[in-house]
């Protein structure tokens, strides 16, 4: 697989040099500076482009080119927006950018309750504990009818945390759920926002009526739409997991398991139409097998994020290591099944003074350059046994 890197571009504080110097050889990355369904110009698309390649690198991967909300929702503007998306496929395809990984995650793209939970050998990874994000739910939010999705352990996991809570640890959920996790890829919030929550609110509200059922037909309209222009241009979409893979918020989710998976790849089948295999999403839930999903859509798979979780009791799941052996299986079988397609690591550990540095959330330097080397050395082992 090819090695790359998700980058935020030139005021990243990690530079493209430094990724050159640790064996990165693709950039993944977007036109951040782009809002949300306006055209991306071939203008644009080369001037990014060529400044990677001028410092060595290719660009591999678009991630992301945002869906908006409005053809998540069918919205009255989405036809528009589809029309802006494929100019923008057309601008990416002319300049030779052919893999575009993108969700189609209502509202909230990943969720975590902490960004530096301790581990024993003082790292620290992206963690999710239930019972906060319940609080958040049925406490910050308020979200009407919240505490019919969460059992009964949850709910009293919760009530423990609200003897506790104070205004510092729901401003930290505020940022760790909505804020700190979203405003650097093209979120919904921005950490600008005076009042995220209600902002967030209202962006709830649009999905009031549409069901997971509806949410898909609005995902194959979408992606019928597009697939001309994939086709012509040789375009590959790959469709992120839901993050965590699971109903959220009194939000559908329609990528989180076997079945879904398999859903959107009948509902459009196209060999474009195809998936970012995040072992990490997939592993977030107790019910996926992540070994057998890679075995089973490897031939579908355009990109994967080399990652995994630990599932604990209650919902609750963390980053888990690079070295997990599942993880190591997964990459045994694209290895194996699927050798030429783009791969990153992802939500490595805090470590070595990355937590000063001010990295987005999920992307430290120190943690994903040890994540690239692990796995550079399981690749490499496997292609040489």
């Amino acid at each position: 697989m090819e090695k790359t890197w998700r980058w935020f571009g030139p005021n990243d504080k990690i530079t493209l040099d430094m990724l050159r110097q640790i064996g990165v050889e693709g950039i993944v990355t977007a036109l951040h500076h782009i809002p949300n369904g306006e055209i991306w110009t071939l203008e644009e698309v080369e001037k990014m482009k060529t400044y990677i390649e001028d410092h060595g690198l290719r660009w591999s991967v678009v991630e992301s080119l945002p869906v908006s909300e409005s053809i998540k929702y069918a919205g009255p503007d989405r036809d528009q927006l589809i029309e802006n998306y494929k100019e923008s496929l057309r601008n990416l395809g002319k300049a030779g950018v052919r893999t575009i990984c993108y969700n189609f995650m209502p509202v909230l793209d990943w969720a975590r309750t902490t960004l530096d939970y301790p581990n024993p050998n003082g790292t620290s990874n992206l963690y999710f504990n239930m019972g906060e994000f319940a609080y958040f739910d049925i406490h910050i939010l308020k979200r009407e009818g919240a505490e019919k999705d969460y059992d009964e352990d949850t709910l009293k996991r919760m009530e423990e945390i609200k003897a506790g809570m104070t205004p510092e640890g729901e401003k930290r959920l505020v940022e760790n759920i909505i804020v700190k996790t979203q405003g650097f890829v093209n979120g919904n919030i921005s950490e600008a926002d005076l009042d995220p929550v209600s902002k967030f609110r209202e962006l709830l509200k649009l999905y009031d009526g549409i069901d997971a059922n509806r949410l898909r037909e609005n995902m194959a309209y979408f992606l019928n739409a597009i697939m001309p222009v994939c086709r012509e241009y040789d375009i590959n979409m790959c469709v992120h997991p839901d993050d965590p893979p699971r109903p959220i918020l009194g939000l559908p989710r329609i990528v989180t398991c076997d079945a879904d998976i398999r859903a959107f790849l009948d509902a459009v089948p196209d060999p474009h139409n195809g998936l970012t295999f995040c072992a990490g999403s997939l592993s977030a839930g107790a019910h996926n097998d992540v070994v057998e999903l890679a075995r089973k859509y490897a031939a579908n798979t355009h990109f994967a994020h080399i990652r995994i979780c630990k599932t604990l009791p209650g919902g609750d799941f963390k980053e888990s290591s690079h070295l997990d052996p599942r993880l190591i299986e997964v990459v045994r079988i694209f290895e194996e099944k699927n050798p030429g397609i783009p791969m990153r690591v992802d939500h490595a550990e805090l470590m070595l003074g990355d937590e000063k540095m001010g990295y987005n959330a999920g992307y430290s330097f120190h943690g994903r350059m040890l994540a690239l080397g692990q796995i550079d050395g399981v690749m490499a082992t496997l292609r040489n046994k």
